[in-house]
């Protein structure tokens, strides 16, 4: 039986962008096992994917080293004796546990002086395979293969109980319509639609008889607090009271969902709700949400994308003209799901 140890990306969005890869694994080497190694903050999204078997946590912090502990958690990792491991970040760093665990192959694309560590290194083209979910399927083939199309779509499993532990806990009731914003975006604000923007949304939702319910991580508090108080109390802010594991129950109750381009967004795809994404600074041409129901919304300005983090042009157009009389007008509510 064929053991592979995965080795996860750091960010939530890019890790539910990894899916398609284990569901190909599967398909391709049947009864597979398949391990993955992802930080803390990211392995409760992993759990929730029918095809991994088990996630180990990396107690790593974003750019830590630590060659050391980096020795030591690949030496332990020697005694399951994977046959292979598949390294999706793209850092010198993220290659070292599998060296260090003496897997047999170790895959994944060169760069970063890695051709020491990976033994399987492939050289990735990027015009040929623009899409991050693209590149990270094409490690699970055979080397000199073609990646196999269509890719599989992402999808979690849920929690009944957990569902309903957390609307306990919340004092939440989704028996009204809710519509779910995530108006946080980790990499930076030129990524973030603006705050008034939400908050006008929210009350011609609420006018509408929806109920709103702000999602977020701690560090989205400043930003979803500012909505809470624009909306004029039209919104439940539920922005650093959930678990990752939480959030994903309490939207799986949701009837739409409007998100920046984030890993609330990319869960929300993998829950197959209907979703319209906003996007300003970034590319959906690079990591788009993986679901039909999901709706692009953006502008095509000659300044996008730039993937900068902060507007260099200083008027923040991509977003400040993307108003929310226009999104509210691109809102299908023939196809929004009852909870």
């Amino acid at each position: 039986m064929t053991k592979i140890l995965i080795v996860a990306p750091s960010w939530v969005g890019d890790a539910v962008l990894a899916q398609p890869l284990f569901k190909r694994l599967h398909e391709r080497l049947p009864g597979v096992i398949l391990d993955v190694l992802a930080p803390l903050w990211v392995a409760p999204l992993l759990s929730r994917m029918p095809e991994v078997n088990e996630v180990i946590t990396s107690p790593f912090r974003h750019g830590e080293l630590n060659l050391r502990d980096r020795r030591r958690l690949g030496r332990k990792l020697a005694a399951r004796r994977y046959d292979q491991a598949i390294v999706l970040p793209n850092s010198w760093k993220s290659a070292l546990i599998p060296f260090f665990a003496r897997i047999p192959v170790r895959t994944g694309f060169v760069g970063e002086m890695r051709f020491v560590l990976l033994n399987d290194g492939r050289t990735l083209n990027k015009l040929q395979f623009p899409l991050m979910v693209e590149r990270f399927a094409l490690l699970g083939e055979e080397r000199g293969t073609s990646l196999k199309r269509p890719l599989a779509t992402p999808g979690l499993r849920l929690s009944a109980s957990g569902r309903e532990a957390v609307l306990k806990k919340l004092g939440l009731d989704a028996r009204k319509p809710v519509v779910a914003f995530c108006p946080g975006a980790e990499y930076g604000p030129a990524k973030r639609w603006p705050p008034n923007y939400f908050a006008e949304l929210a009350r011609g939702l609420h006018g509408k008889g929806y109920q709103i319910w702000l999602f977020g991580s701690p560090n989205d508090a400043s930003v979803c607090g500012e909505i809470q108080r624009l909306s004029s109390g039209d919104v439940d802010n539920l922005c650093g009271k959930t678990t990752l594991d939480e959030a994903i129950d309490l939207l799986s109750c949701a009837s739409l969902v409007v998100s920046n381009d984030s890993g609330l967004m990319h869960i929300a795809a993998a829950l197959d709700k209907p979703l319209y994404a906003l996007y300003g600074s970034s590319s959906p041409s690079f990591t788009p949400p993986l679901s039909a129901k999901a709706k692009i919304l953006k502008l095509d300005l000659p300044c996008m994308p730039c993937f900068q983090r902060v507007c260099p042009l200083k008027h923040f157009n991509c977003m400040m003209q993307l108003t929310p009389e226009k999104v509210l007008a691109k809102i299908d509510f023939k196809k929004v799901e009852p909870s």
